[in-house]
């Protein structure tokens, strides 16, 4: 997955503008003179996964044209308390203005990043793969789903246009599963997919009988019923736990033989990761 440099200028740009408020940096310029220069490093301060790099180092670009900057890590990589990451030199008021957007988004998604790691690696060897959801902040979903995958997750529908995802809420308004499961695949196309969200094992058997979901998304089913689940589906479609999945409690779900297990709280109760921008004095 590769970021758009043109929407990574337009998030970075706005954030700019929200940080400079009036046009300038009052404090940088009642203290720094205009023609003076400075050299930082920017170190991370604790163990994680880096996302976001690029993002960053927009925020000074964006700021001033004259930054030489040396990247030291990648997006991706495993990084570790008191690694540097990159080297910025250039003008000291440019650096000072950008230091907090880039900090903000450098922060922010390898704290997804970090967290997405962690759930991958517990259930490395299950078959299971950790996804995200669209429960992301707005105008940062692209962001905030490239984390995710630079920590080894797999990403869901970037939007309601991608697939389609039938969700309770659907049904009511329709009727039943049946008459939504066959609109859904009269009008979506060969190349669409058609996901259904069941919320028990009866609902599970009238979509399986039905036969015309690709992927089947059981909502807050426990262990139990998750084991049942795949049973009952023998692989006639995939199989997507969800609902209320955790650190203590995301392994046990692997092992039950699902497919995928989205988790909303990859995007939106991600620790934020620690860097620091020190001015190498």
């Amino acid at each position: 997955m590769i970021l758009s440099p043109l929407l990574i200028e337009d998030a970075v740009k706005a954030a700019l503008k929200e940080d400079l408020g009036h046009g300038f940096d009052v404090t940088s310029q009642s203290l720094i003179p205009a023609n003076a220069s400075a050299k930082a490093v920017l170190r991370s301060r604790e163990a994680g996964v880096l996302s976001g790099l690029i993002v960053a180092l927009s925020a000074f670009s964006l700021t001033d044209v004259d930054f030489d900057m040396v990247i030291e890590a990648q997006d991706g990589d495993a990084i570790e308390a008191g690694q540097i990451i990159a080297s910025i030199e250039g003008p000291a008021r440019s650096l000072l203005m950008a230091e907090r957007v880039a900090l903000n988004f450098l922060g922010h998604m390898s704290g997804i990043a970090s967290l997405t790691a962690r759930y991958v690696e517990l259930v490395k060897d299950t078959g299971a793969e950790i996804c995200d959801t669209r429960k992301t902040l707005p105008g940062l979903r692209i962001f905030q789903k490239y984390a995710v995958y630079c920590g080894g997750g797999a990403n869901h529908r970037f939007g309601l246009d991608d697939a389609i995802l039938i969700k309770d809420n659907h049904i009511a308004a329709v009727g039943d599963i049946d008459q939504a499961l066959d609109q859904a695949y009269m009008l979506a196309g060969h190349t669409k997919k058609i996901e259904i969200e069941v919320d028990t094992l009866e609902q599970l058997e009238t979509v399986l009988a039905n036969g015309k979901a690709d992927i089947i998304m059981l909502d807050n089913f426990d262990i139990e019923a998750l084991q049942k689940g795949v049973e009952m589906a023998q692989g006639a479609a995939i199989l997507e736990a969800s609902g209320g999945v955790t650190l203590d409690s995301v392994q046990k779900i692997a092992q039950t033989g699902v497919n995928y297990i989205s988790i909303g709280a990859l995007t939106h109760s991600a620790p934020n990761h620690d860097f620091g921008l020190d001015i190498d004095i």
